[in-house]
């Protein structure tokens, strides 16, 4: 198969924000985008229609990305319309508590690290068969700064995200020779996300006071490096991180 044009792209949690922008983007690159949603038929049909205006192709499908069960459901549903996943966007944000390690329950702490990685194992479990049958793949990981720059309250977050970039780098060890990619895209704060939404104003405007761009990211940001790894001429980049935070930190 030459070109984008074809290619399967599962986008988890894709019915708003960094999701909806990928899927959206993906889809105008050619690709038939799967629109995975949680709960929110509504704004899942609103991305798909978005799409599909715009002469794109896309199905949202329902699963709950922490249940195996649901992964491998939502997966055969995709096989039978379009064949296999050629590119895994692993977005779905797992909820986690914001507070200090000293007021944090192990089961608020390890809970989040077992779903995140559940949910990554899981998906990806899911489309490794068809990835590694046709000796093709990209899958992109979306993490967050906080894995590697701590900040106050996102303790769960953080651990969680460092936990899944490290599992990242192991895939990308084993699934290179394969011809399957495995990158990361840490996005700092992002507007227009729920994530975002949870910053008051006052924590925002520093935030951007701290970014030479001079605004926060938006999910058409974030969507961008998901594009570009997502490629079809981008075969040599593997196990890396892109962070998308517009100069807020630089390593």
């Amino acid at each position: 198969m030459t070109g984008a044009t074809g290619r399967v792209a599962l986008v988890t949690g894709a019915s708003s924000g960094i999701g909806a922008a990928t899927a959206g983007l993906l889809a105008a690159r050619g690709m038939r985008v799967v629109v995975n949603y949680l709960r929110n038929t509504k704004a899942a049909d609103e991305v798909v229609a978005g799409i599909e205006a715009a002469g794109g192709q896309a199905m949202a499908v329902q699963a709950d990305v922490r249940e195996a069960a649901a992964v491998e459901s939502m997966v055969e549903q995709v096989q039978a319309a379009w064949g296999g996943i050629d590119v895994l966007v692993h977005n779905a944000l797992i909820p986690y508590a914001v507070k200090s390690f000293q007021d944090m329950t192990w089961e608020e702490l390890g809970g989040k690290i077992d779903a995140e990685m559940y949910a990554a194992f899981a998906v990806t479990k899911a489309v490794l068969p068809a990835m590694s049958e046709q000796g093709w793949g990209r899958i992109i990981y979306i993490s967050t700064g906080l894995s590697r720059r701590p900040r106050a309250g996102m303790i769960a977050l953080g651990v969680a995200k460092a936990a899944l970039e490290q599992f990242a780098r192991y895939l990308a060890q084993e699934l290179g020779p394969q011809g399957i990619t495995v990158n990361i895209v840490a996005a700092g704060p992002v507007e227009d996300t729920r994530m975002g939404s949870a910053l008051d104003e006052e924590i925002k405007q520093r935030q951007v006071a701290l970014t030479p761009v001079g605004r926060l990211a938006r999910p058409a940001d974030v969507a961008q490096a998901v594009a570009f790894y997502a490629g079809e001429d981008n075969a040599f980049m593997t196990g890396t991180t892109a962070a998308v935070n517009g100069g807020m930190s630089m390593d």
